[in-house]
């Protein structure tokens, strides 16, 4: 890795910003020997905070000596990692084939209507974060969604109104 010089001084390493301080170094700290760390340092500080700090990036990535692009592109290939906190609930709509086949295109434009949201945004309310994925595994209940981490199959417009009036 090569650090940044200006003039005869290297730069400072990298450290996160703000109030997830610890929380990312207890993360690098419990992790970073591990083959692999960087999905487990990234999950272990969404699982914490709900989100990653784009300022902890650097820090991440100094830690583990890999660069900042390499943590970056795992952060924004990866539709797990969030880079900003979630609503209050978070939904997570089908988009695979079997709840593509089902309805789920319908129900996810539905959704965003309802929401007044597209994915991987939140409610105005700050109520809920809708979010694509891409197979929950509940394919014979399509179509499927998740509600906090809480699986519904056989998901219609009418129980998606019920359930989001109930978070709100």
């Amino acid at each position: 890795m090569r650090n940044n010089v200006k003039g005869d001084r290297k730069a400072a390493p990298a450290q996160p910003a703000g109030p997830h301080r610890a929380v990312i170094d207890e993360a690098i700290a419990q992790h970073a020997a591990l083959p692999g760390a960087l999905l487990v340092v990234l999950h272990a500080i969404q699982d914490r905070i709900g989100f990653v700090p784009p300022e902890a990036l650097p820090h991440i990535a100094q830690a583990l000596n890999i660069s900042r692009a390499e943590v970056h592109g795992v952060v924004t290939f990866y539709h797990d990692f969030r880079t900003s906190p979630p609503g209050r609930h978070v939904v997570r709509l089908c988009q695979a084939e079997a709840c593509q086949s089902m309805g789920s295109e319908a129900l996810a434009a539905h959704a965003k209507a309802r929401l007044g949201v597209d994915f991987h945004e939140t409610s105005a309310t700050g109520g809920v974060t809708l979010e694509a994925v891409y197979c929950l595994g509940n394919c014979a209940c399509s179509p499927a969604l998740t509600i906090d981490g809480r699986v519904h199959g056989r998901m219609t417009a009418e129980r998606f109104d019920r359930l989001v009036e109930s978070l709100e």
